[in-house]
């Protein structure tokens, strides 16, 4: 599939000037962004799928966690303390 894009003037040279100090050209430059970009939307995307999922579940079952127990679970973690970890449970 061809592309065409219209690229201010502005931009081309911003992008002209990094592809020359990385030693690649402007295509690959460009090319190389759009990557990131479209892995950086499908991430967000994929983990706000995660969280509707799991929202979803929990209306459903009626089970979940409280935030305050699991922020009380990451602090101990983080500071290389044992923590059990939080079970679900019905939330009123």
């Amino acid at each position: 599939m061809a592309v065409s894009l219209r690229i201010p003037e502005e931009i081309k040279r911003r992008v002209e000037k990094l592809a020359q100090a990385r030693d690649t050209t402007a295509h690959a430059f460009m090319v190389g962004a759009i990557e990131e970009r479209l892995l950086a939307e499908e991430t967000r995307a994929a983990y706000h799928a995660e969280a509707t999922a799991r929202l979803s579940r929990m209306k459903k079952t009626g089970k979940g966690i409280p935030a305050g127990e699991v922020f009380d679970y990451l602090r101990q973690r983080v500071k290389g303390k044992p923590a059990a970890r939080p079970k679900a449970r019905k939330i009123a």
